[in-house]
């Protein structure tokens, strides 16, 4: 394998991303959900580059992959680098993965260098963070925190082994599972370079920009109940028709989530029932997803959302119910921590750009903990959790020297 001494951090991410995309449960696709056999094996692999790179490592209570790369003077606190290795079904390579492989990549460029510096570096490959397998999600990264729920343990997979029972197949201690905690005087961050999963730094010509915000997010699952008749015989003035209820709502969602900028408003399943061609459908139901890096700003489009809902459905005849089945505070990045990120962006002659990110990441698990910071990388066309994920090799070499410029020159707040 290309060592990174012998050519641009980018290539050697980039054969790395692609060793680790051929450890997967499925033959014919990238799938690698927590605690499995590819999993196992993509944590044996991590480890090993982990070593590589001058790093202590191991695997903790919870699967996660854990490198430590010493400070000089040793014993101080670490700044924590990480991101995750398990996959959704049918996955692109980046995913997480990126985050996990280009921090390995930046301490083995310290290390080539023989450069310690004032702080420890902690990278980390966590487990779970897409909750592809069990019905829990961030269970890496929330250990690490902190805030492991012990309740996570009795979860199970479609085949009914639980976590515990993973943990133990996969040499895991479960019953240490809520002891690898890090105390708040043992971190000065925690910092995650991601892919972007959406087209924003593709839009604007630029290959990384710097996160403001992990958007918060409320769901709901709602019900509209009307009445079911003829679709020949009652006439369309005296029809209770949920369907066309639910297309007039989902136009009210789409303008009121339109309306501010960071703002996301989203329908993505409906279902009309009976479901006949010629039946008027008479009950309905859809999701609806709110996003926003701002949580504010979030609860006032809610409850906009909520009165028009209603609205549209007292002028309709129609029986409404909203159900909250979601909702998770944003994340907000480290004002101090986007200011370095900057700065190491434009020390690469970037322009500086900042962004939010609406999708989830195990930096969320941190947020409260300690302050967080996130890098993002562009992707075509946005594309991801799908097998046509793609980067380009000169941005991957840009987004990991800009990471390891951040490293290099980073200064603890307070």
């Amino acid at each position: 394998m290309t060592t990174i001494a012998e050519a641009r951090l980018g290539d050697t991410v980039m054969e790395r991303l692609t060793a680790l995309a051929r450890l997967s449960e499925d033959p014919t696709c990238l799938t690698r959900r927590f605690l499995s056999d590819a999993h196992k094996a993509a944590a044996a692999q991590v480890q090993g580059w982990m070593e590589e790179a001058g790093m202590a490592a191991s695997v903790d209570a919870v699967g996660n992959v854990v490198g430590r790369y010493e400070s000089e003077p040793a014993g101080r606190p670490a700044l924590l680098i990480g991101s995750h290795i398990d996959t959704v079904i049918n996955a692109g390579w980046y995913d997480g993965n990126l985050g996990v492989v280009g921090a390995i990549a930046c301490v083995g460029e310290l290390a080539r260098q023989g450069r310690r510096l004032p702080f420890a570096i902690e990278v980390i490959a966590f487990g779970d963070e897409e909750g592809s397998r069990f019905p829990t999600t961030l269970t890496g990264s929330r250990a690490v925190a902190g805030r492991f729920d012990p309740a996570a343990l009795d979860a199970t997979d479609e085949a009914g082994v639980s976590v515990r029972e993973a943990l133990e197949a996969f040499g895991c201690d479960p019953s240490q599972a809520d002891r690898i905690g890090r105390t708040r005087d043992q971190v000065h961050a925690y910092v995650e370079l991601h892919i972007e999963q959406g087209p924003v730094l593709e839009a604007e010509g630029l290959p990384v920009g710097v996160v403001t915000a992990i958007n918060g997010a409320s769901r709901f699952e709602i019900t509209l109940a009307g009445m079911a008749g003829h679709a020949g015989t009652v006439p369309m003035a005296l029809r209770r028709d949920a369907l066309a209820g639910a297309a007039e709502m989902i136009a009210a969602v789409e303008e009121i989530g339109g309306a501010s900028p960071g703002l996301v408003a989203t329908v993505g399943v409906i279902e009309a029932l009976p479901g006949a061609v010629n039946v008027v459908p008479g009950d309905c139901r859809f999701t609806l997803d709110v996003r926003a890096p701002e949580d504010d700003m979030r609860a006032e489009a809610v409850a906009a959302i909520d009165a028009r809902l209603h609205e549209i459905a007292g002028r309709r005849g129609l029986d409404l119910t909203i159900k909250r089945t979601h909702d998770a505070p944003a994340a907000v990045c480290a004002p101090w921590i986007m200011d370095q990120f900057d700065a190491a962006v434009e020390r690469h002659g970037i322009k500086p750009f900042r962004l939010p990110s609406g999708a989830g990441h195990d930096a969320m698990a941190f947020s409260g903990f300690c302050p967080i910071g996130m890098l993002f990388m562009r992707c075509e066309a946005g594309i991801s959790h799908n097998p046509v994920e793609s980067v380009t090799t000169e941005d991957t070499d840009i987004a990991v020297r800009v990471l390891l410029d951040f490293i290099e020159r980073f200064e603890p707040h307070g």
